[in-house]
């Protein structure tokens, strides 16, 4: 396998951890040090994905122009300064800036990191490396929370230290993604059009799954810590739990290979097992329960993302991906920025297990949704 993808497995597999040690407890420290309500918490959401609306098409622009791997690590520093930041914030406005600027890093993480993996797969090649890379970066996700917990466990639940070690963590992978940057990639110096964006128009079924799909996973990143915390849970019972997500999301990966070959079957499933874990969230308060309900959200998750990715890159010409992933990325923003802004606001006003039941309703639609058009998930040319 070409080093360059190494190297970028690597970095996923690093920022996954660092991501999974201070994201679960972000909204437990925001409700409990900081105070911040529900409804808060919905715009420290809002603040954190709202960049990923507009920046990925930015980086888009950029992936098709400029050395992906410069673009990786400017998004590393972004994200290594927004969290040591967070160690610092005393106020829900000084968190939102912070997480504002973690946004605009993941729009310089994911995107490069999609398109290095498109030009150097070939296609037979390329699902499996999407998900090797998206494994490894869950993986990281997966023993991330063991580790923050371990941290909050012997430091008396000290959330500003364990920003700070995270802030370490993280900045170590500039390392190899400095590396990869010496390593030649090729650039197709394309001239951006509106054009190119409103190719990703092409795939309509995709982009209400994954809006959906979003929608939920921003909630579950943002509102759901602190709603298991209402639930009596500890923070190291919360990374727990996370870490139980990250082994399903992990588990899927290894099969996504053999997955991707019936692709629209497994849509379908991705979509029923996050509505499952949605109903169960909201008839639980039971910790078994709510660790069966992330094992099938983490179904959903774990394999919605490269079998979309390799939907829209496999119809797509070669010299204007960089452009298609850039818009493909901004679907992701736009879903989480709904996704915890709803939720919060509902549950402010009707109760903190209300956005779940919501959400299942709608997830029974969606995955009605593609069983009646499964046979045109997949666009001709």
């Amino acid at each position: 396998m070409n080093k360059t993808l190494w190297l970028v497995f690597v970095v996923a597999f690093i920022i996954g951890t660092s991501y999974g040690m201070h994201n679960p407890v972000l909204p437990i420290f925001a409700k409990n040090e900081i105070g911040a309500s529900y409804s808060e918490l919905g715009l420290i959401g809002l603040a954190n994905f709202i960049p990923y609306m507009f920046i990925p098409l930015f980086v888009g622009i950029l992936l098709d122009r400029f050395n992906n791997s410069y673009l990786l690590s400017i998004g590393i520093v972004i994200n290594s300064v927004s969290v040591f930041l967070l160690s610092t914030a005393e106020s829900v406005p000084e968190v939102m800036g912070f997480r504002a600027m973690t946004g605009i890093a993941h729009a310089f993480f994911w995107p490069p990191s999609e398109s290095i993996i498109s030009k150097l797969s070939e296609r037979n090649e390329r699902v499996k490396n999407i998900g090797r890379f998206t494994g490894l970066f869950i993986s990281g996700f997966m023993v991330g929370p063991l580790a923050g917990g371990f941290i909050l466990d012997y430091s008396d639940e000290s959330y500003r230290l364990l920003f700070q070690i995270t802030t370490f963590v993280l900045a170590s992978a500039i390392v190899a993604s400095l590396w990869a940057s010496t390593r030649r990639i090729t650039i197709h110096q394309q001239k951006f059009s509106i054009v190119n964006l409103k190719e990703i128009m092409r795939f309509k079924t995709v982009i209400v799954i994954i809006l959906f799909c979003n929608i939920v996973f921003g909630t579950i990143l943002v509102i759901y810590p602190a709603y298991l915390n209402d639930q009596s849970f500890s923070a190291v019972q919360v990374e727990v739990l996370f870490f139980i997500f990250g082994i399903s999301r992990v588990l899927t990966l290894v099969f996504t290979g053999r997955l991707a070959r019936h692709t629209n079957i497994t849509l379908i499933f991705a979509c029923l097992s996050i509505t499952v874990g949605l109903l169960l969230s909201f008839y639980t308060n039971d910790i078994v329960i709510f660790g069966a309900a992330l094992l099938s959200m983490g179904f959903g998750f774990g394999i919605f993302f490269p079998i979309t990715l390799e939907i829209v890159l496999s119809k797509t010409r070669e010299k204007i991906r960089g452009s298609v992933i850039g818009a493909y990325e901004t679907i992701f923003g736009i879903g989480w920025v709904i996704g915890p802004l709803t939720a919060g606001l509902i549950s402010e006003q009707f109760g903190n297990s209300f956005p779940y039941v919501v959400f299942f309703i709608i997830g029974i639609g969606i995955t009605l949704l593609s069983i009646i058009k499964r046979k045109t998930l997949v666009p001709a040319n």
